[in-house]
């Protein structure tokens, strides 16, 4: 799967290219102006995040970088919105294009499911069945908790 930056971000680089032209043309040292949109439709077409079931690639405007997904501990958003994933060694890795909103179709495209219900196995209770640890006659349809030594202690 592949994650792009906007295409109107190379709408506004070839306006850009468009009005830099007059410009431009005035004066022969004022041409590298015109490298800057250009600059910018080479990194919109460039620049993101490849997602498939060997890894992550992050690809700049120049460079690239490969992670395997063994090396990814966690997928996240900071609190602007913006995807970032955690990797084993403890580093926090942007990627660029993708948007927190983006982490369902890019755990997708990894091969792996997105945590959430399961459906209860043969040997797994369901919700509605009191398990055999159930503290008898009350509401409670989770294992009963034993208290520790140290629970007692901590109180």
């Amino acid at each position: 799967m592949r994650f792009r930056p906007h295409q109107a971000i190379m709408l506004a680089a070839v306006l850009g290219f468009v009005g830099a032209l007059p410009l431009a043309a005035t004066r022969w040292y004022l041409l590298p102006i015109l490298l800057i949109p250009l600059l910018v439709v080479g990194w919109t077409v460039r620049a993101g995040t490849d997602a498939d079931t060997d890894g992550l690639r992050l690809r700049a405007l120049i460079g690239q970088r490969r992670i395997p997904w063994s090396q990814v501990a966690e997928l996240g958003a900071d609190r602007h919105g913006r995807a970032l994933a955690l990797l084993h060694d403890g580093h926090h890795v942007a990627l660029p294009a993708v948007r927190g909103t983006d982490l369902p179709r890019l755990i997708e495209a990894s091969g792996q499911q997105l945590g959430g219900p399961t459906e209860p196995t043969e040997d797994e209770p369901t919700k509605d069945e009191p398990t055999k640890d159930a503290l008898p006659g009350s509401a409670h349809d989770g294992p009963a908790r034993a208290k520790s030594s140290q629970d007692g202690a901590a109180q």
